[in-house]
């Protein structure tokens, strides 16, 4: 089965080769050393001078993190999709009072909605922004939103789980807290570590807070990476031998070159599904470099498109939320070859016949 899924992704020979590594102690210096190593890749590679944590958890882990540690009353969340719609969830649940700026599906989140959003709530102590919005397909214009946030002095919280490692993200540059991601989504490793990197102002503010619980409490992280080039937990040793070879090989072929890629791969599969005659769920101009989402024809549902590709050796992903049964998605994250989308292409135009 050929994966063109939105996580877990297809990785890379190397990647796996990495992972059948004999297991060693997380506190001995072999460790020590690898966990360093991973964390001065991932500042190099989101250009950032502020600390990185590694998570033994998905990204849902780090959304919660951000809430217990960096906002004692009110947040507001940019909901355009699911995921939006699930950091709003995680701050409600944790007690926290949630303003959403929610719009169309398939329209972005912009500067002058945000702007106008948080002069209405003075008061919110921080904002989310989900920077690539699996669930529709859809690339918000983050650079733009975050200095609407620097302008109000807020926190900024971002979901790059299926941003980081398909597209530049600039963490110093744009102002963003916190700043976190997957190992499952475009860095091509399997599933089971989050990343983050962390600001001065948001590590303070977690110094402040009470009530933050243990596991995902910052100041630990910061102590145990400080004093023992570590968690204070049972890190997945496994997914970070395998991040830091990704990482590695990325370095090698050129971070740019990289990224040339993805937006190879992403418009070979964008015109080529318009060549058959279908169109894109979000609005122009705004489309993922990394998932795209597909109107399905009229007369077939897109669950029925889903299992006719699997069918033909294929795995997509099936519409998500409110979309489900009107749209399809197609990954272009982890392994992937082009000849790969050539065959892909195919199997779709015979499936639509």
């Amino acid at each position: 089965m050929k994966l063109f899924t939105v996580g877990p992704v297809a990785c890379r020979p190397e990647i796996l080769e990495e992972m059948r590594r004999q297991m060693f102690s997380h506190r001995s210096k072999e460790y020590k050393e690898l966990h360093m190593e991973l964390v001065k890749r991932l500042q190099d590679f989101l250009e950032t001078e502020n600390q990185v944590f590694l998570f033994p958890s998905s990204g849902s882990g780090v959304m919660e993190t951000s809430v217990r540690n960096c906002v004692k009353e009110k947040m507001l969340c940019c909901v355009n999709g699911t995921f939006g719609e699930r950091y709003a969830q995680v701050g409600e649940s944790n007690g926290r009072e949630v303003v959403r700026l929610e719009t169309k599906l398939g329209e972005p989140t912009t500067p002058e909605l945000l702007d106008e959003k948080l002069s209405e709530n003075p008061d919110v102590e921080a904002v989310t922004i989900t920077h690539n919005e699996t669930s529709v397909g859809l690339m918000n214009p983050l650079p733009e939103l975050a200095k609407v946030v620097s302008d109000h002095e807020k926190l900024l919280f971002v979901d790059a789980v299926s941003a980081m490692g398909g597209t530049p993200i600039k963490v110093d540059e744009w102002g963003i807290d916190i700043c976190f991601a997957s190992s499952q989504k475009c860095f091509g490793v399997p599933p089971g570590l989050a990343v983050a990197s962390v600001s001065e102002e948001a590590m303070s503010q977690s110094g402040k807070l009470e009530n933050k619980g243990w596991y995902f409490d910052l100041k630990l992280y910061e102590e145990y990476e400080e004093k023992k080039s570590g968690t204070h937990m049972t890190p997945p040793i496994p997914q970070i031998l395998a991040l830091n070879k990704r990482l590695e090989l990325m370095d090698e072929d050129g971070k740019e070159n990289h990224f040339e890629l993805y937006l190879e791969r992403n418009q070979k599969i964008r015109e080529g599904v318009e060549d058959l005659g279908l169109s894109l769920f979000p609005k122009e101009g705004y489309e993922s470099p990394t998932v795209t989402c597909v109107n399905a024809p009229e007369g077939v549902s897109g669950p029925e498109v889903y299992e006719k590709m699997r069918g033909k050796g294929f795995e997509l992903a099936k519409g998500y939320g409110e979309i489900k049964e009107r749209t399809f998605r197609i990954g272009n994250m982890g392994h992937i070859l082009l000849e790969d989308i050539d065959e892909m292409l195919k199997a779709l135009g015979e499936v639509l016949k």
